[in-house]
C-alpha cells in the first residue's frame, strides 16, 4: 500500500534495493527484454577492442532497477516524472545499491519529489536522478 502524503516528511527514505553480483546473464536478459543488442553489453571481444575491460551493463538496466525503488515505495502507477544521469559504467560482478529520499512534498497535488542515487560496492555513484511520485491521500 502506498504511503499517505500526511505521513511523509522531507528526508524520509525508501527501503534500499541491493542487487548483488550483476552478471553477463543480467545484461543479456535485459537486451532480450529491451531489444538493445549492442554487442558492448554481451561480447567481450568487441567490448575490449573498444578499450573497455569487459562488457558493461545497459544504462537503462540501471535506470529500470532504480525505478523499481519508486514503484515498490509508492505503487506501480504512482510515478509522474523520472530523470536520471549516468556517471559510471556498471560491470559484471558489481553490487549496486539503489536509494531514494524525499526532497519536497506538495500536499495540494498529493505528490513528492525524490532524489535518487545508485552506488556500487566501492561507494562510487553510478547514477543519480530525480522522480516525482503520487502518494495516497
Amino acid at each position: 500500500m502506498a504511503p499517505r502524503i500526511a505521513d511523509l516528511n522531507v528526508g524520509d527514505a525508501a527501503p534500499e534495493l541491493v542487487v548483488e553480483n550483476l552478471t553477463r546473464t543480467h545484461f543479456v536478459r535485459y537486451a532480450g527484454a529491451s531489444g538493445d543488442f549492442n554487442p558492448m553489453h554481451h561480447d567481450d571481444t568487441i567490448a575490449t577492442k573498444a578499450g573497455n575491460p569487459s562488457v558493461f551493463g545497459h544504462g537503462m538496466l540501471t535506470a529500470g532497477l532504480m525505478a523499481r525503488v519508486v514503484k515498490d515505495w509508492f505503487g506501480p502507477t504512482a510515478m509522474r516524472s523520472y530523470w536520471v544521469r549516468f556517471s559510471k559504467q556498471v560491470w559484471p560482478g558489481d553490487t549496486l545499491t539503489f536509494s531514494a529520499a524525499i526532497t519536497a512534498i506538495d500536499a495540494a497535488s498529493g505528490t513528492v519529489d525524490l532524489a535518487l542515487t545508485a552506488t556500487r560496492q566501492d561507494g562510487s555513484v553510478v547514477m543519480t536522478g530525480t522522480a516525482t511520485a503520487a502518494a495516497a491521500a
